[in-house]
Parts: C-alpha cells; structure tokens; sequence
C-alpha cells in the first residue's frame, strides 16, 4: 500500500520503505514538508470535501459582510506578488503600499489555538470548496493553481496548529518560521527549505518570520 502526503505529494511506499503504516509512531511526520501521519490517504482513496449545502452557505451573503483589515491587507499583499510576477512594478508597488497600511490596522492577536484552529478547518471544510468550484466554472487555470496551493498550505497550518496546540511549542534550538511569500507555506526549522514543497520556488523566496519560542 502506498500513502500520499496531501501537501507536497511524497508517497510512503510500504513496499519500498520495509515498513508497513500501520507501525510507523503516531507522531512521524512528512520527511519533505512535515505534514503529520494523520493528513496522510491511501493512495487512489477519495478525498472529502465540503457538501453542497455547506459550499452554498459559504457563498450566502458574502456581499454584506465587511473585510477585516487582516483580510485587505492579505488580498493586497496576495495581489502585489501578483502584479510582480507580471512584471507591473507601479501597480505592485500600489498594492505592497495598500497592503502595509492594512496590515498596520490590525489589532493584536488575541485567544489560544482553538480558535484560529477553528477558522483554518471552515477554510479546508468550506471555503477551498467554494473556491474551487468558481474557478473551475471560470476555466481559469490560474485561479485554479492558486486554489489547489491554498488547499495545501492550509493542510499543513491545521497540523501545526493541531500539533502546538496539544504538546505547545516544542521546536528544536534556534528554529524558525519561515513562510514562503509566493504560495503562504509555512516551514519550521533553522534554515528553510531548498525548495518549497508546494509551490516548488527555491529558498531565498522564503521569508524568516522569527524564532519560534
């Protein structure tokens, strides 16, 4: 039986590896991203998604709900990468500009794990669902990539999350956070990656968001 990590795509072959699953340690984890045991599917295995209900609710009054200055800042950080990789520099320097200013309204972080835990499941449960069913009934393919790196990077904030939340922050001398500021994939560790696992850009794409105390 071969098991297929849902964020970079390794595959545990039991065959090859000598080991069967079902004897690997509840804690092992990806050896390329780190994503945990548990997010793993035997390959070919259908994989859950919201229903249609909740993907209806989830696009339901959308429209009359403000964005918080986290949710401006974000998308307009989101599109001055964009606009960089197009090669619009005045427009990306707009949007970084657009991004700061949101970024600065933003409210200290307040609760525990529970919480943020909370919204990133609705995200895999709900929203990813709705976004991709947008995207594909757009045939935008560039929508559609975006989509698929979110649904990822989302896989591997919820393990975080999950992990810290049940044994707290246990991370090896002089760890940090690195995110990569193409496609928001979050590695733990001293050095990042040479490549990111989801979006495949080298390491010097990624940003150090501190050591993780």
């Amino acid at each position: 039986m071969r098991y297929v990590c849902p964020v970079c795509g390794y595959v545990y072959d039991e065959d090859g590896q000598g080991k069967p699953w079902a004897e690997l340690p509840s804690d092992w984890e990806c050896p390329i991203c780190g994503a945990p045991k548990a997010v793993f599917a035997a390959e070919g295995a259908p994989q859950e998604s919201g229903g249609a209900a909740e993907v209806a609710a989830a696009g339901a009054g959308h429209a009359d709900i403000p964005l918080t200055a986290a949710e401006l800042s974000a998308i307009c950080s989101n599109l001055a990468r964009g606009c960089e990789k197009q090669y619009m520099d005045e427009e990306r320097e707009l949007f970084a500009q657009l991004a700061g200013h949101y970024s600065a309204l933003v409210p200290p972080a307040e609760g525990d794990f529970s919480a943020l835990a909370a919204v990133v499941k609705r995200c895999a449960d709900v929203e990813f669902a709705a976004a991709k069913r947008a995207a594909e009934s757009a045939a935008d393919r560039g929508a559609m990539r975006a989509v698929n790196w979110g649904e990822r990077v989302n896989f591997i904030l919820s393990a975080l999350l999950e992990k810290y939340g049940r044994d707290g922050i246990d991370a090896p001398d002089g760890a940090h956070v690195w995110v990569c500021s193409i496609c928001g994939f979050i590695y733990i560790g001293r050095t990042p990656p040479d490549v990111c696992p989801v979006c495949r850009v080298p390491a010097f794409r990624f940003e150090d968001g501190g050591e993780l105390t």
